[in-house]
Parts: C-alpha cells; structure tokens; sequence
C-alpha cells in the first residue's frame, strides 16, 4: 500500500486508511512510537493508560475488591 506524505503546518503527515490502524491494532488518538531501523520508519502502538473498567474488563469483570490480605507477621517496629 502507497501513502503520500503531505504538507501538514512546519510538519509532514500522512492519512493512514482506517482498514490499515484496524490491521495494526491502533485507533484515533492513540499513542505512537517511532524510530527509525535501516532508513525505514517504524510505528508502534505506545504505552496508553487504561481506566479501571478496561483493567477489570480484563478479569472478565471478576474481581474482588474487598478481599483481605495477610502480609504475614509483623517485622520491624509497626504497631498492631
């Protein structure tokens, strides 16, 4: 697939088909890294924080919040 690079403000951008972001796993707004390997540019998907419900949506919505937890005896001076 050919893109043509345009004049964008100072910059230079391309229009990158919605078919082509589908393919790569990314949408509007995300994130990118580029660098460039051997004269080619490389775009990758960049970190992106995610809400709580898309962290839960990974537990399939499962997950106990009000669970208790033992951390094991006391060390050190805490007060219990």
């Amino acid at each position: 697939m050919q893109l043509t690079l345009k004049q964008w403000g100072n910059s230079n951008g391309v229009l990158l088909p919605k078919e082509l972001m589908r393919q790569a796993g990314i949408k509007k707004n995300d994130t990118l890294d580029a660098e460039v390997v051997d004269g080619r540019i490389i775009l990758t998907p960049g970190f992106r924080h995610r809400s709580l419900s898309e962290r839960i949506a990974e537990f399939n919505g499962d997950i106990e919040l009000a669970a208790e937890y033992d951390w094991g005896e006391p060390v050190g001076s805490e007060v219990w």
